[in-house]
């Protein structure tokens, strides 16, 4: 299994050829190859558009964060949108500080790790979040999202499991609370030092659970 998912959005590192600059279709066609078209990246209108690769952020202050999976670790995480990741590459770090300066609802994911592929679970309400990229400390198989009883948000099984199951609920404002098979919601913990982290166990929805969602 292919440990790097590939998205939209992400620069072509191939060599292309050059066209000529007179016409409109060309610049297109150069602004498609260069993978300049952010807009693949939208809000769903719908629960049921919430599948494949989605990107799930937050208007946290005073940085607005999104859930991601750290790989090195095997865990989920909340990164800063503001702050490129030491494991990003050139490019993903490049892309993150392009995005320094714009609104909660215009980022998209600058690294494959902000990436989760949502899949609905045939004949149910619910779906799965399983991480674009894999974990280095097990097999190499990408993980799923899961949540106990206890609130405890982790990201290490590579089997589905009603625990793995997620009700998304889509908030009149647009924004999207995620359920657990134990009926809390997910939503961000402030632990020490400041640091957020993801928790399962609110019993209704606030601030901190509260979602922009992003699919492809």
């Amino acid at each position: 299994m292919p440990t790097k998912l590939k998205f939209k959005g992400d620069k072509s590192k191939k060599k292309r050829k050059h066209e000529e600059e007179g016409s409109s279709g060309s610049k297109r066609k150069r602004a498609d190859a260069e993978g300049e078209d952010d807009s693949s990246w939208v809000r769903p209108d719908n629960v049921e558009e919430i599948r494949g690769p989605i990107f799930i952020l937050h208007p946290s202050d005073p940085h607005p964060v999104c859930v991601a999976f750290d790989a090195t670790r095997g865990k989920v995480s909340v990164s800063s949108l503001d702050k490129a990741s030491k494991t990003e590459d050139d490019e993903a770090d490049e892309r993150s500080r392009d995005q320094s300066n714009l609104p909660v609802m215009e980022r998209t994911p600058t690294d494959v790790s902000q990436v989760w592929v949502a899949n609905r679970v045939a004949g149910a309400d619910t779906l799965t979040l399983r991480s674009g990229v894999a974990s280095s400390t097990g097999s190499g198989e990408t993980k799923f999202m899961s949540c106990d009883r206890h609130g405890l948000v982790s990201a290490d099984r590579e089997a589905r499991g009603p625990e793995e199951s997620w009700t998304p609920v889509l908030l009149p404002d647009g924004m999207v609370a995620f359920q657990s098979v134990y009926e809390n919601y997910l939503g961000l913990d402030e632990v020490a030092g400041g640091a957020k982290a993801l928790r399962g166990d609110a019993t209704e929805v606030g601030f901190n659970e509260r979602f922009w969602v992003k699919v492809q």
